[in-house]
């Protein structure tokens, strides 16, 4: 009984362990500058930029880890897309209308609009072959 009590507790401390690691690991994801294509949305140029087009949006926050390791994602996919396709940020703390009218509740999200109009939606950190697949 007392040799399971001490494997148990020692993989408690284990995951607490990685748990702790994990958490500062994604805090000092360093920050990566937006791909020149990524435009940034704003409730005053929403329609007009989503209008006609295939527009990926990604609604994120600064203070997000997740949100900056998809920072190079979308820089790299934003990079590939042929025309009439576009990658787009919101800001989910200064565009906070936009992200309630989408009913954003967990970030990063990532809104696929064509034309306008919400055609699919991604939730967590994706790689770019997922993106590109669903873009398609």
């Amino acid at each position: 009984m007392q040799t399971f009590l001490i494997v148990i507790a020692t993989l408690i401390i284990a995951f607490i362990l990685l748990d702790v690691y994990t958490r500062i690991k994604m805090k000092n994801t360093p920050k990566v500058a937006d791909n020149e294509s990524i435009i940034t949305l704003t409730d005053k140029n929403f329609k007009q930029q989503t209008k006609g087009k295939l527009v990926l949006v990604d609604f994120w926050a600064e203070w997000c880890a997740p949100c900056r390791m998809m920072a190079p994602v979308l820089n790299d996919l934003a990079s590939e897309l042929p025309d009439g396709s576009l990658v787009g940020k919101i800001n989910v703390d200064q565009q906070q209308p936009l992200a309630q009218q989408f009913k954003v509740r967990n970030i990063p999200t990532l809104v696929l609009f064509k034309d306008g109009k919400e055609i699919n939606r991604f939730v967590g950190v994706k790689t770019k072959d997922f993106l590109l697949k669903n873009m398609k």
